[in-house]
């Protein structure tokens, strides 16, 4: 089976003259289709840099990116930023919700950035009924829990289905129910739709839900493991 996403020898300079570090030092990670993969690591050890440059936010220095059937190396801004539309769907830790929009109003609003053809409100009903979120589409962020929001969140993130899924910090502002519920949904739609997923976490309750696990200390991969069953209790060594 093919990686939906595989980066080689990823390298990334930040900071300029003597505050120059090499925030990431000859990372390569791929993500296949219907697999959930935890990236790992403490704070400063490259995760949003990593993501940043997988989302096709940053560049690398050095390295190959390739997204699908599209290297993503060398591409201009207006191209990266075409790759990101059609193949990459973002979750944030603090959602990122517009306020003044109602639930299905900030899904629909993915969409047009996406400048995804087809009927906008009927394909966000469509994502909201994928996350549960039918009976809330026409409540305010304000009106809503914090487990709401992220369902909310990932509902914007499968707008115009894109193949990559990248998330960073996903549970990180709920409780542990709510924290469950979402990496269960995350865990779904990779399996469903065939999607890569990338999660960003800290959160040692989200190992279970992992088919991958990545782990990384001072912008190098120190270690890989994989799901040793498909019941998904004690899935990934930690």
């Amino acid at each position: 089976m093919e990686p939906i996403l595989e980066a080689n020898n990823i390298v990334k300079f930040l900071g300029s003259g003597a505050a120059e570090v090499k925030a990431l030092k000859g990372v390569s990670l791929e993500l296949m289709p219907g697999e959930l993969t935890l990236l790992m690591g403490p704070s400063g050890s490259g995760k949003t840099t990593l993501l940043s440059i997988l989302g096709c936010i940053l560049t690398p220095n050095e390295g190959s990116l390739r997204i699908g059937k599209q290297v993503a190396t060398g591409l201009s801004s207006e191209g990266l930023a075409d790759l990101r539309r059609k193949h990459v769907g973002f979750v944030f830790q603090s959602y990122n919700l517009v306020p003044t929009l109602t639930a299905q109003e900030n899904v629909m609003l993915a969409l047009e950035l996406r400048g995804t053809p087809g009927d906008g409100p009927a394909q966000a009903a469509e994502a909201l009924r994928q996350v549960g979120l039918s009976h809330r589409a026409a409540a305010y962020p304000s009106k809503l829990s914090g487990g709401e929001k992220q369902r909310v969140a990932i509902a914007r993130s499968l707008a115009g289905s894109p193949s990559v899924i990248l998330a960073d910090e996903p549970t990180a502002a709920l409780d542990s129910e709510n924290g469950k519920g979402v990496m269960a949904l995350l865990s779904e739609v990779a399996k469903d739709k065939g999607r890569g997923i990338l999660v960003v976490t800290h959160d040692h309750r989200t190992l279970s839900y992992a088919d991958r696990l990545i782990r990384i200390e001072d912008g190098r991969i120190v270690g890989r493991a994989r799901r040793r069953n498909k019941a998904g209790e004690g899935a990934v060594a930690a």
